[in-house]
């Protein structure tokens, strides 16, 4: 076996080893990506139900933009959709 072949091996196996971390990490990450999204949602409710009666014009809509925004980011997504929302009204 000659230093090249052996190189291939130590890169194939190094290859194989992060794959099969990669595939366990994977659930993980879907996981506390849909909790996020939803706590954000629960959070984005209770700002609503908040603000609905001080700040008319100021809730922010349940769609899959928000989902997606407070589940990549969490809180500040949440705080950056009704800071958007709020540059959006001025």
């Amino acid at each position: 076996m000659d230093t090249y072949s052996g190189v291939l091996w130590i890169v194939g196996v190094l290859a194989a080893v992060l794959l099969i971390g990669a595939f366990r990490n994977r659930t993980e990450m879907i996981v506390n990506f849909v909790l996020r999204g939803v706590l954000g949602m629960l959070l984005i409710y209770f700002v609503n139900f908040f603000l609905s009666g001080r700040v008319p014009g100021m809730e922010i809509g349940y769609n899959p933009v928000t989902f997606a925004a407070s589940g990549a980011l969490g809180f500040p997504g949440v705080l950056m959709l009704y800071g958007i929302h709020l540059y959006m009204m001025l």
